[in-house]
């Protein structure tokens, strides 16, 4: 079966109904913070992508009860440094950053060597990010310049740390806080804002967690070795994945789309202010609180008046994996748009600031692009007439997926390689695109 997909033509108009898969970040969090309590946790619509099952993999290999069934997922804990495994274990975390540094912070008093790896892609991402803090605490790590594979080896004297995270990432700030619940004392985390999935699910299960918040950092303080109870859990729909949707009806003219359960995090959301500063608007209906997270139905219509904008920094961390997306709506805007303070993006799956550049070229929107900022110079009457090859990308799955969201909304004939990469995250993504009628080969 080819690995690619040709799309020769724009997608009809539609107005329907979507669910979208569960909540990776949730999902993967639910799993690691389930192996530490003692008792058994159940989970519904658990987000089976490659980077969950990868998670469920690596905890099984850590000697943890995991049944998995059409409904649901159960997971039967350790506790607390209650891993149980063989010497020279290796772990593998597939494509998934948070899975490898969230992890790494359960390992921290690993009383045997353990080796974790990943694929090609995972395998350039920075991991020194985790590695310097996660020493502190007093596990010694041995890796090929802060990459992987890297050996970690815990110790039986954990300390608390001081740790100022000042880069805007919520998986170097979970590590931490993940490391802190097996250490004796008080962990104190300065935070430059990011995603609080971590802090909500703490909250929840009523760890001994303090919160204080100031403008642009957040104080966390978290007291180790307290029991950690069930975690039952319905996992909310993924709002990234959400988002691929909600920019295809916002560029596919005379469209409404209805999407039902969506995780609506603040530290999530910040693709939404974003579009509501280019003159996009999206209803939130049924808005309740679940266990923490904000969740609700969203209505989003589509629109040909699209405004260029100069992007506040303060919504970059809480739109980091949208930025994709909203560089395709900033290519249809009227006006000259510019974001900034985004050298983050390179740290994900692939360059993304660079791939964006890349796409924007192909479809003929001319952009300036730096290590930290893009600059899109917007074209309300965007069509494209011609042949678009997208490869070579690191099989990033938020790369393939743009893509397919640049091609049904512009036009041209496009062959996109590298469709499997969607496993990592949204498997059912192509399903969902079928259903909305789009035509794809």
């Amino acid at each position: 079966m080819s690995n690619f997909v040709k799309i020769k033509n724009k997608i009809n108009k539609f107005n329907k109904t979507l669910t979208i898969d569960g909540d990776k970040s949730l999902s993967i969090r639910w799993a690691l913070l389930s192996s530490q309590s003692l008792k058994k946790s159940k989970a519904s619509n658990l987000l089976l992508s490659e980077d969950v099952v990868s998670t469920l993999k690596c905890l099984k290999k850590l000697g943890v009860k995991i049944k998995i069934s059409k409904n649901f997922c159960e997971i039967i804990g350790l506790g607390l440094n209650g891993f149980k495994y063989k010497n020279n274990l290796i772990l593998n975390a597939g494509n998934s950053g948070t899975l490898g540094r969230l992890v790494l912070g359960l390992l921290v008093h690993s009383k045997k060597i353990i080796k974790l790896k990943g694929d090609k892609s995972l395998s350039k991402r920075d991991f020194l990010r985790v590695i310097k803090p996660l020493e502190k605490f007093g596990a010694k790590f041995n890796s090929n310049y802060g990459k992987l594979p890297i050996e970690v080896k815990g110790t039986d004297h954990s300390k608390p740390i001081r740790y100022f995270e000042n880069k805007g990432s919520a998986q170097c700030k979970s590590s931490v806080m993940f490391a802190a619940l097996n250490t004796s004392g008080e962990t104190i985390i300065k935070a430059k804002k990011s995603r609080d999935h971590s802090e909500l699910l703490f909250k929840h299960l009523k760890l001994p967690i303090k919160i204080t918040k100031k403008n642009k950092y957040d104080i966390i303080k978290v007291k180790g070795k307290h029991d950690i109870p069930a975690l039952n859990y319905k996992i909310p729909s993924d709002i990234s994945s959400a988002a691929f949707f909600i920019v295809l009806t916002v560029l596919t003219e005379n469209s409404i789309l209805k999407i039902r359960n969506v995780n609506i995090n603040p530290s999530r959301t910040g693709v939404f202010y974003i579009l509501k500063l280019m003159g996009i608007r999206i209803s939130k209906l049924n808005i309740k609180n679940y266990k923490g997270e904000k969740v609700a139905d969203l209505i989003i219509k589509s629109t040909n008046k699209i405004k260029s904008i100069n992007c506040p920094i303060k919504f970059n961390s809480s739109a980091i994996d949208e930025f994709l997306l909203i560089f395709l709506v900033a290519a249809k805007a009227k006006g000259v748009s510019y974001f900034k303070n985004l050298s983050e993006l390179n740290q994900k799956e692939s360059p993304r600031l660079k791939w964006s550049s890349r796409i924007l070229n192909k479809i003929g929107i001319k952009n300036i692009v730096t290590e930290n900022s893009i600059k899109i110079y917007g074209n309300p009457k965007l069509k494209i007439n011609k042949k678009i090859v997208i490869k070579h990308f690191l099989k990033d799955h938020r790369v393939f997926m743009t893509s397919v969201i640049a091609a049904l909304s512009f036009g041209g004939e496009w062959q996109i390689f590298d469709k499997d990469s969607i496993n990592t995250s949204f498997p059912s993504f192509l399903k969902k695109i079928d259903y909305l009628g789009a035509k794809i080969d």
